[in-house]
C-alpha cells in the first residue's frame, strides 16, 4: 500500500493553479510493463464463427455471390471441422482460392467493405468475454494484437473498430494499389502464426516470456506455446486436452459445453469460402460485363 497523491485544482491572487493533495492510503497500479503484450486469434476466440465467412455474407448480401454457394461452402467448413480434415493438401487449395479472391481487387475497395461489413455483421458477434480480456491488458497499458489467417487488411479493421493494437494477418502483394494474386510470404496459419508474433517482439521489443496468447483452436498451439502465459478460450477438444495437460487458463463463452460453432477458425476452411468468394466475384464481373 502506498500514500496516494490527488491533483488539487486552486488559484492563487496571481492565476497560478495546481497543487497535489495526500488522499489517504491507496493502491498505486504498478507501471505498464512495455515488454508485455497479448496475441488474439480472431475466429471464435475474438468473435462467433470466421471473419471471412462474415464478410463473405456481406458481399453476398451485396450481389457478388449467392446465398446457396454461401451455404454449401460453410457447410463444407462444418464438415471440416467435424471431421478435423486439415492437411497439407487442403492447405495448398485453400492458398490457391485465397489467391483467386483477391487478384485484381483494390485494397481501398477491400477496406472499405471490411469497414461496412464489420459494422454490420461482425460487430454483433464479437464475444464480450473475449473483449473484456483484451481490455484488461490495454488497461493495464500493454499493447494487443490480433493474429488472423483473414487478410491483414480485414484483421486491422476488426482491431481498429475494437481499439486494439493492431493486426497480423496474410499478406497479399499489392501493385499500384490492387492485389496481384500472389501471397506475401505464407498462409499465418499454424507456426505461421508463432514466426509472426517472434518476428514482431524483436521489433517491438518484447518479452515473450511476459506476453500472453489467446486462441480457441489446437492449430495455434504452436503460438500458444511461444508466450509465457497461453489462455484457452472456447477451446475445441484437442485444445482443451492440451490445456488441463499444462495447467494453461481456461475461458468458454458459449451458451454450452458442446456449443456447434457456426464456421471453423482454420484457414484450410476458410480457404474454402474465399473460393465461393472468388467464383462469385467472377461471375459478378463477367454480369457487370455483359
Amino acid at each position: 500500500m502506498a500514500r496516494s497523491r490527488k491533483l488539487t485544482v486552486s488559484t492563487d491572487a496571481h492565476g497560478h493553479t495546481a497543487g497535489w493533495a495526500e488522499t489517504g492510503l491507496a493502491t498505486v497500479p504498478p507501471a505498464p510493463d512495455p515488454t508485455a503484450a497479448a496475441f488474439f486469434d480472431v475466429d471464435n476466440t475474438m468473435m462467433q464463427g470466421a471473419s471471412i465467412y462474415w464478410f463473405a455474407r456481406g458481399l453476398a448480401a451485396r450481389d457478388y455471390f449467392t446465398t446457396t454457394d454461401l451455404a454449401r461452402f460453410a457447410w463444407q467448413q462444418l464438415r471440416f471441422r467435424l471431421l478435423a480434415r486439415e492437411h497439407a493438401g487442403d492447405m495448398s487449395q485453400a492458398k490457391e482460392a485465397a489467391l483467386a479472391f483477391i487478384e485484381g481487387w483494390r485494397v481501398d475497395d477491400v477496406e472499405r467493405l471490411a469497414e461496412e461489413i464489420f459494422d454490420e455483421l461482425m460487430a454483433p458477434r464479437i464475444w464480450a468475454g473475449t473483449r473484456q480480456l483484451a481490455q484488461r491488458h490495454l488497461d493495464a497499458g500493454e499493447r494487443v494484437w490480433l493474429v488472423s489467417a483473414a487478410p491483414v487488411e480485414i484483421g486491422r479493421v476488426i482491431a481498429s473498430r475494437l481499439g486494439l493494437t493492431g493486426a497480423l494477418g496474410t499478406v497479399a502483394e499489392i501493385v499500384d494499389g490492387a492485389y496481384t494474386g500472389r501471397l506475401v510470404g505464407d498462409l499465418m496459419h499454424g507456426p505461421a502464426k508463432a514466426e509472426a508474433v517472434v518476428q514482431l517482439a524483436t521489433v517491438e521489443g518484447l518479452d515473450l516470456s511476459r506476453c500472453a496468447a489467446y486462441s480457441d483452436s489446437a492449430n495455434d498451439l504452436p503460438l500458444l506455446s511461444a508466450v509465457g502465459r497461453a489462455v484457452a478460450v472456447n477451446p475445441d477438444g484437442a485444445l482443451l486436452r492440451r490445456a488441463r495437460a499444462h495447467g494453461w487458463e481456461v475461458r468458454d463463452f458459449r451458451t454450452g459445453r458442446r456449443a456447434v460453432n457456426i464456421v471453423v477458425p482454420s484457414t484450410a476452411a476458410a480457404g474454402l469460402v474465399a473460393g465461393a468468394v472468388s467464383a462469385g466475384l467472377a461471375l459478378h464481373r463477367r454480369h457487370r460485363a455483359g
